[in-house]
């Protein structure tokens, strides 16, 4: 059954913004991913690949057939896992995902976690609608299921997800695998660990209704609201608090309506009050993401991720699909091969040390700056005028008017990523 109560934390938060909103003509999305507080998060990119026939995939539970051919992804992730709190691949799509409960019970089977199947879409689709057939396709061969958390402790929970292209979004949300998406092609939209599609549904499982109506949930006649229908009948605690964050959100992104760019979602991000930005119940947002895909497929698209945790004290940092895009070293955690407490059974009986370097060095200029002292009030202006080199270029770059040369945009992020690095040693 579901593994949580109603003080479990959980929350998340994902926006996005299709032109006219966008200050300019471009789709722009972003994500907080708000975890266990020291939970450690990657950030990898993965090259486009060729596979074998037959090839099998091992995700973070289950293996998976393997396709004849992967997209070239950037993915921020817990680095305990395969999968991907949020990402993006060459083709400008961008995904996040987001715990959600519902009538539907939740079981602690192991099958593909929300976030495998986060990967899966982004590296099998070239456009939103296709990544949100992978999803779908895949949720109905094998299912959603195991602990999303690195403890003894099953925590488990069912998916909603914000799908992004060049030209524009749909929310698709779960239970079991039964699912419902809605498509948004103007305006602004967010996501908040509920369901949020009513009657608006542009797509749906084929047994969502007869379901919802052998279970008793939906008497068959008149308006079939999905979110009325499957969520719960009594929200918990932290539901509640999740709806008062979606209110904020929402309210934020239509105060800033026509006029949204990066460091607009940046600033949302950054709301402490709203609790967005949140550290509450040992969860908080462990790291951020911003991306900007522009609706002339001559401008490459744009991502900024953090690698860090609190997006009010971090870097922001553009990474763009290119020649000489790599891995950073400095922010991909050590891994311990079979001896990982993921991979031994049973699962997360011991603890290891995931902080990758730039995280490290995070952590001891977090501490600086918490303690007031004139050493920390520098490293913060030093993150803010990095940051503010990286917005400059990529606004350079996207008006053609100081663009970084094309050979240095593969390595944009790297650069930005040892700028950092410097500056807290």
């Amino acid at each position: 059954m579901a593994s949580w109560s109603p003080d479990t934390p959980c929350s998340c938060d994902c926006f996005v913004s299709v032109p006219p909103a966008s200050a300019l003509p471009a789709v722009i999305f972003a994500k907080n991913s708000d975890r266990p507080r020291d939970e450690v998060q990657e950030v990898v990119f993965v090259p486009a690949r060729t596979h074998a026939p037959g090839s099998r995939l091992q995700c973070t539970y289950i293996e998976v057939e393997q396709v004849s051919k992967t997209h070239a992804v950037i993915l921020s992730r817990p680095s305990w896992l395969w999968g991907a709190e949020m990402g993006a691949n060459e083709h400008g799509v961008c995904i996040g995902n987001e715990a959600v409960w519902t009538k539907e019970p939740v079981g602690e089977g192991e099958a593909l976690l929300g976030m495998d199947l986060l990967r899966l879409a982004l590296e099998r689709g070239s456009s939103a609608r296709e990544a949100l057939h992978v999803i779908t396709g895949l949720l109905e061969r094998y299912g959603q299921g195991g602990s999303c958390r690195e403890d003894p402790t099953p925590f488990c929970y069912h998916n909603t997800f914000l799908l992004a292209d060049r030209t524009e979004a749909w929310v698709l949300e779960t239970a079991g695998r039964l699912w419902a998406a809605r498509r948004i092609q103007e305006g602004v939209h967010n996501i908040s660990n509920q369901l949020s599609i009513g009657s608006d549904i542009s797509a749906e499982h084929p047994e969502l209704r007869p379901h919802a109506r052998a279970q008793g949930w939906w008497d068959g006649q008149g308006t079939f609201d999905f979110a009325q229908v499957f969520s719960l009948s009594q929200q918990p605690v932290r539901m509640e608090a999740a709806k008062a964050r979606f209110r904020a959100g929402r309210e934020l992104l239509q105060q800033q309506q026509g006029g949204i760019t990066a460091e607009v979602m940046m600033g949302i991000l950054r709301d402490k009050e709203s609790g967005i930005c949140m550290d509450s119940g040992g969860f908080r947002t462990t790291a951020s993401m911003v991306s900007v895909l522009p609706r002339d497929p001559t401008q490459p698209c744009v991502h900024f991720l953090t690698a860090t945790p609190d997006p009010s004290r971090s870097v922001f940092k553009p990474f763009i699909f290119g020649v000489g895009a790599a891995q950073p070293p400095q922010v991909l955690s050590p891994t311990f091969g079979a001896q990982d407490p993921v991979r031994t059974l049973p699962r997360f009986q011991t603890q290891v040390d995931r902080r990758h370097p730039l995280y490290r060095g995070h952590q001891v200029a977090l501490g600086l700056m918490e303690s007031e002292q004139a050493q920390g009030q520098q490293l913060r202006q030093k993150q803010r005028d990095l940051e503010q080199e990286g917005l400059a270029a990529v606004r350079g770059l996207l008006t053609r008017e100081c663009a970084p040369p094309t050979q240095e945009l593969g390595s944009l992020f790297q650069a930005f990523v040892e700028k950092e690095s410097q500056a807290y040693a």
